[in-house]
């Protein structure tokens, strides 16, 4: 039970916004007693979001857990690193900041896109979590990123399925958690307005506006001028899957 009493407007959305991580975590048993967690900093919104909610929510929460910030270092920025740095000591988080070389893991730069970045970014995570003895890896997807994720893997895969908010990997030596599956990205962009303490760091990529998921997004967008129920049915469908209708 959340037992915090939000003090202020920007408390009162921090609070709203916790108690749907706190929802979505009990309904998918995303955290226990003890539990040690990795969370992935990217340094964009959600990423700080996630931590801002996690180390929020250890003041009040009924079991008690470990974070450890991780920010995978790809150099892209020549900034990120040290701004990120400093935050972690203000706020009080322990933190790792891993170094990556691009250049030696990818054949050439037309190899690098969202794709190569991810499962990159994913694996130092996943290597770094084994290395200090966690188990748990949070990452800072939100409703609109498993939404989009069942449209493109309809659309391009063939297959209906998208990223599940708790899912065991490794035979069970790695769990990845989403604490922010029941937020949209609207309330996510609100809350980092309101928390303005840190300048977030957006993708340089020059790719970045023209992918298959930003396709995506503009169709549901569209889609939900007409109907505000949209994000929330095509979520709601993979927990409603009905066999019996399936090929």
């Amino acid at each position: 039970m959340d037992t915090n009493k939000p003090e202020s407007k920007n408390n009162k959305l921090m609070y709203f916004i916790s108690k749907k991580v706190g929802k979505a975590a009990g309904d998918y048993k995303m955290i226990a007693d003890k539990d040690r967690i990795v969370v992935g900093v990217s340094g964009g919104v959600d990423s700080i979001t996630l931590l801002k909610m996690l180390k929020y929510r250890q003041t009040f929460a009924p079991v008690k857990f470990d974070i450890l910030a991780v920010h995978i270092d790809f150099g892209y920025s020549r900034t990120l690193a040290k701004r990120l740095r400093e935050f972690f000591k203000k706020e009080k988080i322990d933190y790792r900041i891993v170094k990556v070389d691009i250049f030696k893991k990818a054949k050439s730069k037309d190899e690098i896109n969202c794709f190569w970045c991810s499962w990159n970014r994913r694996k130092a995570l996943f290597e770094t979590a084994a290395k200090f003895g966690f188990k748990k890896v949070a990452l800072g997807h939100h409703m609109d990123d498993i939404i989009q994720t069942v449209l493109l893997n309809m659309f391009y895969k063939g297959e209906i399925s998208t990223m599940k908010p708790k899912q065991e990997l490794f035979k069970g030596k790695i769990t990845i958690i989403r604490p922010l599956a029941y937020i949209e990205k609207k309330e996510i962009a609100r809350f980092a307005r309101k928390e303005n303490d840190f300048t977030y760091e957006k993708c340089s990529c020059p790719n970045a506006g023209d992918t298959k998921r930003a396709q995506v997004e503009k169709v549901i967008r569209e889609l939900a001028q007409n109907n505000l129920q949209i994000k929330k049915n095509i979520f709601r469908s993979v927990q409603r899957i009905k066999k019996d209708y399936l090929l």
